[in-house]
């Protein structure tokens, strides 16, 4: 008989539970670079000076200690093997950029260009702190100002593989986490948004997360946790094991929806693909489960991608959000749950403690 114990063991939860929220993996001195506050001499002033420093020595994996306190920058990772670890999650790493605000050249920041943080090689681990965009939703909300509210705090994008993001808080409302491609493993951190705010292509594993959905006041439909625009050539695509789906304050019962399948471009090749694994979830989740989205065809028609047209399932599904069996909310049998584990999802790729790969 399959049961949630042999569940998460297959997918590797004992074998890799979260870190305390405050713990550092090592000493100070095992640091390539260190970032603080007003660093002079070999403490660094900003973390680009330290992706700088990386960049310059790309032989060897390289680790940056960024100190606590909030960082105002907007970053590119493009040294495979970095590791970049936090003092704890009060060091924040945080810039306001939407879609369809102005970038330094004129041009809209686009949604992947609106990122906080874009991951741009493979091998690289994130541990231990904060990631945010802090572009103001609510107020765009009322005034429509910004032309495009997609914010994203983290992007995975071109050559992006073999990710690692370790107990980490990653924060934002519209877009707030972009995983566009490759392989990617979420162990124990917070995520917080409202509309499509985990979405994308990738293969990527959320284990022991907490899963936020945020509160937009007089909203009838509060928000959509994943937004998946899985190929349908790719078996795996969100997946979310052993989560906690909770809510912020003010945010009502049946108001949000596990998520809809995004056909990013009209490309009729996405069956976007999401799951969640023995899961928690709070009241707020609406008892369909799953919602249709819009998109527009190669004949320029607009359609909707329905959820029974995707790959949209449940796995042994717990608390008050858990809802029966429909048309839209569909559950995995046994054997189809077996399937799930971390080396199908990674495809292979065997995430070390702490921010190595082997």
């Amino acid at each position: 008989m399959f049961n949630r114990r042999e569940a998460l063991c297959g997918l590797g939860v004992a074998l890799a539970l979260p870190m305390p929220a405050g713990a550092r993996t090592r000493p100070v001195s095992e640091f390539d670079a260190v970032v603080r506050k007003g660093g002079s001499g070999s403490v660094l002033p900003s973390l680009a000076a330290a992706l700088a420093l990386a960049e310059q020595r790309p032989e060897r994996p390289f680790r940056i200690l960024l100190g606590n306190g909030v960082w105002e920058e907007k970053l590119t990772v493009r040294t495979p093997g970095l590791v970049i670890e936090g003092e704890s999650r009060n060091a924040v790493l945080s810039y306001a950029a939407a879609a369809g605000l102005r970038d330094p050249s004129g041009k809209p920041w686009g949604t992947f260009g609106s990122a906080t943080l874009t991951i741009a090689a493979p091998d690289v681990a994130l541990i231990g702190l904060t990631l945010r965009n802090s572009f103001d939703f609510l107020q765009d909300r009322l005034t429509g100002a910004s032309g495009g509210a997609q914010a994203v705090a983290l992007a995975l994008g071109a050559n992006a593989d073999r990710i690692l993001v370790q107990n980490c808080d990653i924060a934002g409302y519209q877009d707030t986490l972009y995983v566009r491609e490759g392989h990617a493993l979420f162990q124990g951190c917070r995520i917080s948004g409202g509309t499509d705010f985990i979405f994308g292509g990738a293969s990527a594993l959320f284990r022991q997360c907490e899963i936020i959905s945020r509160a937009v006041p007089g909203a009838e439909v509060q928000g959509y946790i994943a937004a998946p625009s899985t190929h349908e050539n790719q078996k795996f695509g969100l997946v979310f094991s052993d989560c906690r789906l909770v809510r912020e304050p003010g945010v009502p019962d049946r108001s949000a929806y596990l998520g809809r399948p995004w056909r990013a471009g009209g490309n009729m090749a996405l069956t976007g693909s999401a799951v969640f694994l023995n899961c928690w979830m709070d009241a707020h989740i609406r008892p369909e489960g799953w919602s249709a989205m819009g998109y527009r065809g190669p004949d320029g028609a607009r359609r909707m991608l329905e959820p029974q047209e995707a790959r949209l399932f449940e796995f042994d599904s717990r608390g008050p959000g858990a809802g029966a069996a429909s048309l839209t909310r569909r559950f995995l049998t046994n054997d189809a749950a077996r399937k799930y584990t971390t080396a199908a999802i990674l495809e292979g790729w065997q995430p070390a403690a702490a921010g190595t790969s082997r």
